[in-house]
């Protein structure tokens, strides 16, 4: 056998070991700390139904109650789709939307229409997202206090999210 000298490779046979003390050490505060946190978050889901187009023509004697919430800069317009604005809330002087005015009027709406359960939302472009939250719960439920506690009632609770009509120039 000839041997060879330099140049040749040299063979370790030793295996590095792998240290993951410190990515154990890791996992065992990481994985308690998302266990317990993971308990605390709460995820809440809304189904909302868009409105459809319909091309057909309806007739007068069979449209029903279409209630439709009209948020816009500076005032919430309350109204029936087919008959027009029932209410119109403008906000204060702060730039406060007056929702208590808004419950208020869904109620009596709901009085009128026990066996209404669908609203229409439109919104100016504009309109902040916190302000629809609140429209949207104001619209969904009515919370009135009966006996020291806290009462919910169930108004309108299927809602359909759209743009609002375009105000013509002098409305």
């Amino acid at each position: 056998m000839i041997r060879r000298r330099g140049g040749g490779r040299h063979h370790n046979d030793d295996t590095a070991e792998l240290n993951i003390t410190a990515f154990m050490n890791l996992m065992v505060i990481l994985v308690p700390f998302l266990l317990i946190t993971a308990v605390f978050s709460r995820l809440a889901i809304l189904e909302l139904n868009l409105p459809g187009s319909s091309t057909e023509p309806v007739d007068p004697q069979e449209q029903t109650f279409q209630l439709e919430v009209i948020v816009r800069q500076g005032k919430i317009e309350v109204g029936d789709r087919n008959q027009g604005l029932l209410g119109i809330y403008p906000s204060s002087d702060e730039g406060e939307y007056d929702f208590d005015a808004l419950s208020g009027k869904l109620s009596e709406l709901k009085d009128k229409y026990p066996d209404k359960t669908d609203a229409s939302i439109l919104l100016e472009s504009d309109i902040a997202y916190d302000t629809l939250v609140q429209v949207m719960d104001r619209v969904r439920v009515e919370e009135a206090i009966e006996d020291e506690s806290v009462v919910r009632n169930e108004l309108f609770p299927d809602i359909s999210i759209g743009d609002a009509p375009v105000m013509q120039e002098g409305a």
